[in-house]
């Protein structure tokens, strides 16, 4: 029977000084592999070219690297870069480039579907498949920062987690993957500069706090009126309005870092005074911002765009209250993709 080999990025840098110690080399090969693995990210032992013949051998039958492939690349009119990402068993996930005039932001998955029920989410109806892991995630900024410099001669500035899944549900492997992105080690960039958005995990946000994070939280609210909430994203019945805004003011409290609101206006369902209201009061509850996202339907069901009168109509009222709103419009559309809405998750 043929035992599975482990991908080799799961080990630490201290775990491979100790392979290779055990296997009778020194200590420091394993810093080298390490290095290639992340710095200089090789694909396979084969790209690790100041390792020795008979060290890459050793290192191909006792290892794999999971890496991912850019399986389709889609280039939009407006500059948006879509990647349909394939992952080692042949899943695919998706990730996205977003450029403006002065920065290159990565939009990226968590996980192969989504552990969570939002009823206007494309990746919800796929259901969760499995976590990504560290290195998948890793591969994904990886690869737009490749695709940054190619296409737009500066390296990738900023990342936000909002496509496939729900980042928190597959906390531990996402918390691996940021420690490498922004570690001398790996990508070097600043946690200030990446953003993890949540559906709302009162208990997760509260953890992110206590872990002292450096990142920046986003969450998609949708609505402040509880019932509409419960509605459109079933999975909140678990984790009221009352329990989000505790964990957000705890947040605040541990990290005196501002929240941003993700908020879609949808005809019918949230275009309306009460909901309107709902929102102001809730942003009162915490230092934040909010970011009304233009909406691509999924298909001619319940959820459609609102009247551009119905979100002017929320920004007046959010910015007579002192909150700072923007309308975020809709990338990609070609293509089919938009940051905060990859697959139509915000």
């Amino acid at each position: 029977m043929q035992i599975e080999k482990k991908d080799i990025r799961a080990l630490t840098k201290e775990q491979l000084r100790n392979f290779f110690v055990a296997n009778g080399d020194k200590a420091f090969r394993g810093n080298q592999v390490y290095e290639w693995l992340w710095q200089k990210r090789a694909h396979t032992f084969e790209d690790m070219t100041n390792v020795s013949k008979e060290t890459r051998a050793m290192l191909e039958a006792n290892f794999v690297i999971n890496h991912i492939k850019v399986d389709t690349l889609q280039r939009s009119e407006d500059g948006t870069v879509k990647n349909a990402v394939r992952l080692h068993d042949d899943l695919i996930v998706e990730s996205v480039l977003i450029p403006t005039e002065t920065r290159t932001t990565a939009c990226v998955s968590s996980q192969v579907g989504c552990s969570l029920d939002c009823n206007f989410c494309a990746t919800a109806r796929l259901k969760r498949m499995r976590n990504l892991e560290p290195g998948e995630i890793y591969d994904q900024v990886a690869a737009i920062d490749n695709e940054s410099r190619l296409y737009y001669d500066r390296p990738l500035s900023n990342i936000v987690f909002m496509g496939m899944g729900e980042p928190l549900m597959n906390y531990p492997n996402v918390m691996k993957a940021i420690d490498m992105i922004t570690s001398s080690e790996g990508l070097g960039m600043s946690p200030k500069r990446i953003t993890v958005s949540t559906s709302g995990i009162p208990k997760m946000i509260k953890k992110m706090a206590d872990d002292e994070v450096k990142f920046k939280l986003a969450v998609s609210l949708h609505s402040a009126v509880e019932e509409i909430r419960n509605e459109i994203m079933p999975f909140t019945k678990s984790f009221p309005l009352t329990d989000l805004r505790e964990s957000l003011e705890y947040w605040y409290r541990k990290t005196k870092s501002k929240i941003t609101y993700e908020y879609v206006v949808w005809k019918g369902i949230n275009d309306d005074k009460r909901s309107i209201d709902a929102l102001v009061k809730f942003c009162k509850y915490v230092p934040c911002k909010v970011n009304l996202i233009e909406y691509n339907p999924i298909d001619d069901g319940m959820f459609q765009q609102a009247s551009e009168e119905a979100t002017n109509a929320y920004i007046a009222a959010l910015e007579k209250n002192n909150i700072v709103a923007k309308v975020r419009r809709s990338r990609g559309k070609d293509i089919d993709a938009a940051c905060g809405q990859l697959a139509n998750k915000s």
